[in-house]
């Protein structure tokens, strides 16, 4: 079963100059490089529409597909983290509702969600 899509993939690398495909397959690390350095200069982020393929099936392996979907919770995150509605989705109501009336926290929430988001879905499905 897959946890992770390619087509999700290659949509977030659309914005990879900002590291949004490499923080979806569970690097961190670079995607915080990515976001600071605008891809390696671009030069990484072209690199990576090649390295994709290989990323996804790393977190196929690496993750738990289950009842919340990984797909659903980053498009929210990604779009929708200022209001929280990621955290309601994911089931943490408590949370969601402070990133609600904090702007996701004052942004800091939404960063934290970035790095470790994959890790708690990884969670719930298990």
């Amino acid at each position: 079963m897959q946890s992770h899509s390619p087509l999700m993939g290659y949509l977030l690398w659309i914005f990879g100059f900002m590291g949004s495909h490499r923080f979806y397959y569970g690097r961190p690390i670079t995607g915080t490089i990515w976001f600071f350095t605008l891809g390696l200069f671009f030069v990484g982020w072209i690199i990576d529409l090649f390295l994709i393929p290989g990323m996804n099936d790393d977190a196929d392996d690496r993750y738990i597909d289950g009842p919340v979907d990984y797909n659903i919770a980053w498009i929210l995150l990604t779009f929708l983290g200022f209001l929280g509605i990621h955290r309601f989705y994911m089931g943490k109501i408590f949370t969601g509702i402070i990133y609600l009336f904090t702007v996701g926290l004052f942004g800091l929430g939404i960063l934290y969600d970035y790095w470790t988001l994959n890790e708690q879905i990884d969670r719930l499905n298990d």
